[in-house]
């Protein structure tokens, strides 16, 4: 249970805070990057004992602290000091700061909440965000968690903090699914599993047996749609994250490729190989005649939707080498959009709309992003093979697989898109095809 609390609903658990509230105008990212921000311990009323598994209410209120130093730490755009090298507020401070206290580390901005126990085992989290020269409060808001959700708390008050700062959508409260690698190269072991934005909460889905790939979210975070080989039999399957079961889609004797959702998650993008020829098709979520989307001699491979539904952007080798290419979601008006020498594969639509992101083979494998009309070519990454990008929530960052000269060992990597602030997310193992899902409701 995540539930968000009005604001009358916990204006009583500390005391008030002043009324006026100043605002920021975001001209640029300059104007923000550097910004220091203060994380103290978050405040209890009692230190008792909870069900979660950071312990008491006070070592709780620490390690909500910790969380969104690093979510803010981890995205490149501000400069946060967590709660080891910070006093721990009282209470009774927590709407009331002594903002002196915190001009005098030089913090210019300053979060601070509380943590105390709610209805049952639930426990109620509160976070506030001040700005210190101005000594004024500019966002605020609380939760009712069930003690497994503590860390959803941290994320969605990092999301309160980005948001309002940075003008920006917010992204931490999310989840990502990713293929899971063991084994030699030669016999590489490929898992399903999922993880919270940070790494957090990892679980595998499938066992092994079957080689699992190009895994998505479903829009409500019910179920994931992946392709899975089984002694060579190709087949689309839907887990229910809610009942660990999962349902077959669809199975074929010719191979298949690339499952991918639609924006209201009523169809599902696929590619299939027949005769040497591969074409797009797309079917009901539910289950149904597929329809297909693309007839040409060669190879093409579904990318994604359009954030609005109307157009896929996808793959296609009909020019006589991998280029982007996009439609309209009925299959009509096909265009060309890459025309800047290489390849171009594995495109992926920005949730913002106005970019696309892919993979621009020339020598290396780069992460690029252009626009859906071709053009503003950038490369956000320089590695030797980095490959299969998928979009954060808010349309800032992308992550993406990075494979080892030699080893062909993969690993997960995000990038904003200036291309400068760039960082591996640890997985238990190797892992590939990750997949980035909405912000979670």
């Amino acid at each position: 249970m995540f539930v968000l609390l009005p604001a009358a609903a916990f204006a009583q658990e500390v005391p008030p805070a002043p009324a006026s509230e100043a605002a920021i105008e975001v001209l640029d990212e300059s104007d923000w990057q550097d910004l220091g921000i203060a994380i103290p311990a978050f405040a209890t009323n009692a230190d008792v004992p909870t069900a979660t598994s950071a312990g008491s209410t006070g070592a709780l209120g620490y390690s909500l602290a910790q969380v969104i130093t690093a979510n803010l730490k981890n995205n490149g755009l501000f400069k946060p000091v967590g709660p080891d090298s910070l006093p721990r507020p009282a209470f009774e401070e927590v709407r009331t700061p002594t903002f002196d206290t915190w001009s005098g580390r030089s913090a210019e901005m300053l979060v601070q909440g509380f943590v105390r126990p709610g209805d049952g085992s639930q426990l109620l989290v509160g976070c506030y965000l001040y700005d210190v020269a101005l000594k004024q409060q500019l966002a605020s808001a609380a939760w009712q968690v069930a003690p497994g959700d503590w860390r959803r708390a941290a994320h969605k008050c990092a999301d309160m903090v980005y948001a309002r700062l940075s003008g920006e959508s917010p992204f931490f409260d999310s989840r990502i699914a990713y293929i899971a690698e063991t084994g030699p190269k030669d016999r590489r072991v490929k898992r399903l599993a999922i993880m919270d934005s940070d790494g957090a909460n990892h679980r595998y889905l499938t066992t092994g047996q079957a080689t699992a790939l190009t895994p998505r979210y479903s829009p409500d975070y019910k179920s994931i749609l992946y392709l899975s080989y089984f002694n060579g039999q190709p087949r689309i399957y839907i887990y229910d994250l809610e009942s660990s079961t999962q349902r077959l889609l669809l199975q074929g004797q010719n191979p298949l490729f690339a499952p991918r959702w639609s924006p209201d998650g009523k169809w599902v993008l696929y590619s299939m190989a027949i005769a040497g020829n591969t074409d797009i098709y797309k079917m009901p979520a539910s289950g149904g005649a597929p329809i297909r989307l693309t007839d040409t001699p060669g190879i093409d491979i579904g990318g994604s939707f359009s954030p609005d539904g109307s157009r896929i952007v996808f793959e296609s080798d009909r020019s006589g080498s991998q280029q982007v290419y996009v439609m309209n979601a009925d299959g009509s008006g096909q265009k060309r959009i890459s025309f800047f020498g290489g390849r171009a594969a594995t495109p992926e639509w920005s949730p913002r709309g106005d970019q696309i992101a892919f993979t621009h083979v020339a020598g290396n494998f780069r992460i690029a992003v252009m626009d859906p009309a071709g053009q503003g070519l950038r490369y956000l990454t320089d590695s030797w093979q980095d490959e299969a990008p998928t979009w954060a929530p808010n349309g800032r960052i992308i992550q993406f697989f990075r494979s080892e000269r030699g080893s062909g060992k993969a690993s997960l990597w995000q990038v904003d898109l200036t291309g400068r602030n760039e960082r591996q997310l640890q997985t238990p193992v190797a892992g590939s095809d990750p997949a980035w899902g909405p912000l979670r409701p």
